[in-house]
């Protein structure tokens, strides 16, 4: 794969936001290996001998992209962070198409994850799909933030880009949201 070059990046996602329909296809090789690694950091967080794989995962989410209407792009980490929300709709259908076969469904992830202190050993992926749907009513900018730090696999700094806030804002919102989640999943008695 070539190096990703910012400037060809910005580029491709002003003129794929701009209706050209060969920009989309022309960005993609410059970030796949960054939806990789996001795709990867998901596998890794399902439960053993999970199915699907990571450039399955990709190509679904490059699929729903290009079904959709171009979304205003600011730039190489806001699409990410767009592909990176698109990757968890796919694990999510993927869990409540399991789960609807099979009682329990087995697509788990880890909550420490979310935070150092271990509360919640082992929550259902659709549980905490449901707590962060509800924590895009309470609170979408944390929301926004949970989906690209612990979805996107964004740094602090990359949030902090994406969103237009200081970093100190995303680790203040990131901590109020790992808290949320956590007490929103005891709640509706999620593991």
């Amino acid at each position: 794969m070539p190096e990703e070059s910012p400037k060809d990046v910005s580029q491709l996602l002003n003129d794929w936001a701009k209706g050209d329909p060969q920009a989309l296809s022309a960005l993609l090789p410059q970030v796949y290996n960054a939806l990789r690694r996001v795709a990867r950091s998901q596998l890794q967080r399902q439960r053993p001998g999970h199915t699907l794989q990571s450039t399955a995962l990709v190509h679904e989410a490059y699929l729903r992209l290009l079904g959709g209407k171009a979304p205003e792009l600011r730039g190489r980490s806001h699409f990410i962070a767009i592909a990176s929300h698109l990757i968890r709709q796919v694990l999510v259908d993927y869990a409540r198409e399991r789960h609807a076969a099979k009682r329990n469904g087995g697509c788990r992830i880890a909550m420490e994850e979310l935070d150092a202190q271990p509360v919640l050993q082992d929550a259902d992926l659709l549980a905490l799909n449901d707590a962060l749907n509800g924590l895009y009513k309470t609170d979408e900018r944390q929301a926004q933030i949970v989906d690209l730090k612990f979805f996107g696999g964004l740094s602090s700094q990359e949030v902090a880009e994406v969103l237009g806030l200081s970093r100190a804002t995303v680790d203040r919102d990131w901590a109020t949201a790992r808290a949320w989640l956590h007490r929103e999943m005891r709640r509706t008695g999620s593991p």
